[in-house]
């Protein structure tokens, strides 16, 4: 039997159905099943995001009657109008007129053919919604011009509660010392809850710039900032970032404020760029510069008495002023303090502190350190010591005969003594006066 005519017909009963399958995704009206699947429509979807059309904002958990926009295009070719949308998101996001209310939106204009409209809805926050994307979808009706019956589309989407990023500013110490070179901390945190991208700072109305401008918003012009641009980088939420900067304050500026402008540039979580502005505030301490100098031991009515004198190079005083003498090694002299007040610019402080034993007397060398205790302008104690040797010598004989020389001594010692206190009034005076 000749089976070449069966299989000849039962090929081109065949063929249909593989040509079919193979065309099977085209089909009138449109593209079926294919992933590139289009509906010819009047409203596209575009974007959708809080804030409003030109400003993107940052959200977090417990904003309320916060702005959403819903972007779209009209893809059709005629004018649309009457549109109206209804907004659906998911637990945790409510009407700003409370939770069971309808999210609504009217747009107030028409949309032109090929342009683009929007509609901004207001929406509560709850406190449990977390950081991440979220889907949404909306529906919205309009009419074509010249045409009557509404149309209505819907659009899914995704949408994201990026956190909102909050910068402060702050110097870790706000004192500055005028006539030193000062190495300043300035640390830059972000206390919110969203990240800050590639953040780079500048002081502005510095030296370099006040040349070029005609006013100046601070004093920060009167200082030199060797450094006054930073690149930070990244700051994540609840973290900071430091940077340094070194800074000369002339004499002039003591007792003044110093406000450095920070101009801060970063990105949020949008990817949108934002540069703000923001003041670090300084203030300017005096100078007090202390040096020890002249120590020695002299014998006055048979006492052996430890002698120097304190001179302060600075540009303030130096107030509440104290001397205190401690052993060292195997010193037993007692330790012992004078108090003598204010330690004035310039103006040579004579010291005294008579010499006590702990036990016998020992004579000859003595390792001793000299601490000088006072307080600055804003009453912050501080401390300056000197290391030395003393040589403490026997008293003299008092038993041999001559005139006391008691008698001779505290008359001096008191002359001395009162000499210096007019001097130092009268230079106080006169400062005082100059002022």
């Amino acid at each position: 039997m000749n089976h070449k005519p069966f299989f000849l017909l039962f090929a081109i009963l065949m063929v249909p159905l593989f040509v079919g399958n193979s065309f099977a995704q085209i089909q009138s009206g449109g593209f079926g099943d294919s992933p590139f699947e289009r509906d010819f429509g009047d409203v596209k979807f575009l974007d959708a995001y809080f804030g409003t059309l030109n400003q993107k904002i940052e959200v977090e958990a417990g904003d309320s009657n916060v702005p959403f926009t819903v972007v779209f295009a009209n893809v059709g070719t005629q004018d649309i109008t009457g549109i109206k949308g209804q907004l659906s998101l998911p637990f945790g996001f409510s009407a700003s007129d409370g939770p069971g209310s309808i999210i609504r939106a009217d747009s107030d204009s028409n949309s032109l053919a090929g342009e683009n409209f929007h509609l901004t809805f207001f929406v509560n926050i709850d406190k449990n919604v977390n950081i991440q994307q979220y889907p949404g979808t909306v529906k919205v009706d309009y009419s074509r011009l010249r045409e009557s019956g509404v149309r209505t589309a819907f659009e899914d989407f995704s949408f994201k509660v990026t956190g909102d990023s909050v910068i402060n500013v702050k110097a870790l110490d706000p004192f500055l010392t005028s006539l030193r070179t000062n190495n300043v901390i300035i640390e830059i945190s972000n206390d919110g809850t969203a990240p800050l991208s590639s953040v780079d700072i500048v002081a502005s109305n510095t030296q370099t710039e006040r040349a070029s401008t005609t006013a100046s918003t601070t004093n920060v012009e009167n200082v030199v900032i060797l450094e006054s641009n930073w690149d930070v980088g990244n700051i994540d939420p609840k973290s900071a970032r430091h940077l340094t900067a070194t800074v000369y304050v002339p004499e002039g500026l003591k007792g003044d404020t110093l406000r450095i402008p920070l101009s801060i540039s970063y990105y949020n979580a949008h990817g949108d760029q934002h540069v703000i502005s923001k003041i670090v505030d300084f203030y300017i301490k005096g100078l007090i510069d202390l040096t020890i100098f002249n120590v020695d031991v002299i014998e006055l009515s048979g006492t052996q008495m430890i002698i120097g004198e304190i001179i302060n190079e600075g540009n303030e005083d130096g107030l509440f002023g104290f001397v205190s003498v401690e052993p060292r090694g195997d010193s037993n002299i007692k330790s012992n303090t004078q108090f003598i007040d204010e330690i004035e610019v310039d103006a040579p402080v004579p010291f005294n502190i008579p010499i006590e034993f702990d036990g016998e007397p020992k004579y000859g060398e003595h390792d001793i350190t000299i601490t000088v205790r006072y307080k600055d302008g804003i009453r912050d104690e501080l401390f300056v010591t000197k290391d030395t040797t003393i040589f403490v010598n026997e008293p003299t004989n008092n038993g041999e005969s001559g005139p006391d020389s008691t008698m001779i001594i505290i008359p001096i010692a008191i002359a001395i003594g009162v000499g210096i206190y007019i001097m130092r009034r009268r230079k106080k005076s006169a400062n005082e006066a100059s002022d």
